[in-house]
């Protein structure tokens, strides 16, 4: 099979497109064929060796895609099918025209889903609704500040916050991008290159500050942020985009009574895969019932993986980049 190899550690630039085996499949797991991929920024760390899950090298990268059960091993569970279209998020591998997934990590799409729309939902969605739901307990008519919004997390937490009944917040770098948050239902929007994140928020929140704010970006983002939460804020720190990882000040936690709360997806669903497994069984029912519109801004083929993991590193996308 074709697959997008990092043979050392190194930059995207280093990867090479090659002819390799098809992975060994075990007794517990699917073989997939892949239709798509999604691609997101832990698959940019983990080619540069500083994500936190180190696969061994020869690997492909890519955290989730969407594709056809092609075999089903004989202790698999779930219930899957060779032919089932389906998504999955086996954490790498799915830079690839194959990979093998638990079923725990296996999710069937709604019929009138395309696969470059399913490749991304996983990862995005799964970890907005788990940081609103588990971890940051989000209420209606509670205001949400979202920073990098346009984003492949941010946009999705722009939909689902105003679908659960937050107020939102949506602070991006554009006002291009703000475009399209406002296109998602944002009720405010923040070009945080043109507007000052603390005194904006306060403005819009009559001086109390946000209740939540969602944070993939890091930096002096999430310093600003501190500055601008309401008493009994919670923020939500889901990953750092920007690049520096931030020391957060515990006086301001106390002086306002808040919470820094971790969003980690990935190992929350590994120890509670029912969980995860019952907040994705939500979202896809949204999802079947038109409530969710996954957003795709580029799509590139299997040998373009280099450009495709680019356009993240630059900014240049909105929403997921799907490969």
């Amino acid at each position: 099979m074709k697959a997008m190899i990092c043979d050392a550690i190194g930059e995207p630039e280093d990867l090479r497109l090659k002819q390799v085996e098809a992975p060994a499949m075990r007794d517990d797991q699917l073989r997939i064929r892949v239709h798509a991929a999604a691609l997101n920024f832990p698959d940019i760390l983990t080619v540069q060796g500083k994500y936190q899950h180190k696969p061994p090298l020869p690997f492909a990268p890519g955290m989730e895609c969407a594709g056809e059960v092609i075999a089903v091993g004989p202790k698999a569970r779930g219930g899957f099918r060779p032919g089932d279209r389906v998504m999955a998020n086996p954490g790498v591998g799915c830079l690839a025209e194959e990979v093998c997934a638990h079923p725990d990590k296996v999710y069937a799409i709604p019929d009138n889903v395309t696969f470059e729309a399913a490749a991304g939902f996983i990862v995005t969605y799964g970890t907005v609704y788990h940081a609103f739901v588990d971890r940051g307990a989000l209420r209606p008519g509670e205001s949400l500040l979202v920073l990098g919004a346009a984003g492949g997390v941010g946009i999705c937490a722009v939909e689902l916050g105003k679908l659960m009944g937050a107020q939102v917040i949506a602070a991006a770098s554009s006002d291009a991008k703000l475009k399209l948050c406002a296109d998602y239902g944002a009720d405010h929007l923040l070009n945080y290159n043109a507007e000052p994140i603390k005194e904006t928020v306060l403005g819009l929140t009559d001086e109390q500050g946000a209740d939540v704010v969602f944070d993939p970006v890091g930096g002096d983002a999430t310093f600003q942020s501190l500055r601008c939460m309401n008493r009994g804020g919670r923020l939500l720190i889901v990953g750092f985009a920007s690049g520096p990882i931030p020391e957060i000040p515990a006086n301001r936690l106390l002086l306002r009574q808040c919470q820094a709360v971790g969003v980690a997806f990935g190992s929350y669903g590994a120890q509670y895969p029912d969980r995860i497994r019952a907040n994705m069984a939500v979202l896809t029912d949204w999802w079947k019932h038109g409530m969710l519109k996954p957003h795709v801004s580029m799509t590139f083929p299997l040998e373009e993986a280099v450009a495709a993991m680019n356009a993240l590193t630059t900014r240049k996308a909105t929403g997921k980049v799907v490969v």
